[in-house]
């Protein structure tokens, strides 16, 4: 059963059998489960929560269910979602989920879903604060969690301006060698802003000879936020073509890597840019069961067509054998270490 404040009563007459919900845990701001929706919404005083009567209210059987501190934090989606691009104050995102229920496009809820299929299968530990954790504790409502007061800027910070790798290693040491990699060919390259301060194994991204400060502006604005958050960019040596793609998803949603490398593709659908989903070895069954999905496999060509898996030991083996002698290859390299994104066989 969910339940909503009566104060929602038409939003929630709006919901339907077979519609999903997403479900937010406010005071952590994290995405823990989706919920699908059984039955007709009604209106009951009957008392089921202590914390409030929350009278409007749907049958619901769940579908994903994550534990507290294996839920997904808010954040990590919002370089993805286009929620976020859109709201008046981008500060005070959070308002919106606390809105509850609150309607989102169903491109952002594919984003959430893929996301928390992700760490359902490879749950990503997360501990919770100890006093956001007491707040949590021995509250009630129809998710067992009140609403606390948000603080001005709660989990929306800017730049990191430590050295601190917040993604994690293993994504910040492939992010390090595809930019060197192309960098020692002689290309210009491009990683986000926010990534180029983490560090691996003493290296920065961002301390990568011929990092670009900025990218040239011939694509419009929309272009432009698609391509600036796109992990690794290799650019031909005047900085002005786009030559090689690559969206790393070591442990994060794949379907977001593949939605941002189409939304590229379908906003400039006269350059041919390779495409490259860059993943674990253990990841590779995910990445092409990810890119059958109707939202790629039902474009014209299919995304499957032009973007293709690397796995992280075929670029780690390749980087290793290229030292000394990038400078004699071409982008046309990578080639060597990729594979199609081939369909796979059902039994």
């Amino acid at each position: 059963m969910s339940g909503f404040p009566h104060r929602m009563r038409k939003t929630v007459a709006k919901i339907k059998v077979e519609d999903v919900l997403l479900c937010y845990v406010n005071g952590i701001s994290r995405w823990i489960g989706t919920l699908k929706v059984v039955g007709e919404t009604f209106t009951s005083s009957e008392p089921i929560w202590s914390g409030a009567e929350y009278p409007e209210r749907l049958h619901v059987e769940p579908i994903i269910i994550l534990e507290l501190e294996t839920a997904i934090p808010a954040v990590e989606l919002k370089g993805d979602m286009k929620l976020f691009e859109t709201l008046k104050n981008p500060a005070q995102w959070s308002i919106y989920f606390r809105r509850s229920p609150s309607a989102i496009s169903s491109e952002d809820a594919n984003i959430v879903i893929a996301a928390l299929e992700d760490a359902q299968q490879s749950p990503k530990f997360r501990p919770i604060p100890p006093s956001k954790l007491k707040l949590l504790l021995g509250t009630d409502g129809p998710g067992g969690v009140t609403e606390p007061t948000i603080e001005a800027d709660e989990e929306s910070p800017s730049e990191p301006d430590s050295t601190e790798d917040v993604v994690g290693t293993e994504h910040t040491e492939i992010q390090w060698r595809l930019l060197k990699l192309g960098s020692d060919m002689g290309m210009k390259v491009w990683a986000p802003k926010p990534d180029r301060n983490r560090v691996w194994n003493g290296h920065k991204p961002g301390e990568v000879s011929g990092i670009l400060d900025d990218l040239p502006l011939q694509f419009d604005q929309n272009t432009m936020r698609t391509i600036q958050n796109i992990d690794v960019l290799w650019l031909q040596s005047q900085g002005h073509t786009i030559v090689g793609a690559f969206e790393i998803e070591s442990s994060t949603s794949i379907y977001s890597g593949l939605l941002r490398l189409s939304d590229l593709v379908a906003m400039q659908p006269n350059l041919q840019i390779p495409l490259y989903i860059v993943a674990p070895d253990e990841r590779r069954e995910k990445v092409f069961r990810e890119i059958l999905r109707p939202t790629f496999d039902r474009r014209e060509p299919p995304l499957r067509d032009y973007c293709q898996y690397i796995a992280f030991t075929s670029l780690r083996e390749g980087y290793e054998h290229t030292v000394g002698m990038a400078k004699f290859l071409k982008p046309s390299f990578i080639e060597t270490l990729a594979e199609p994104c081939e369909v796979l066989e059902t039994a």
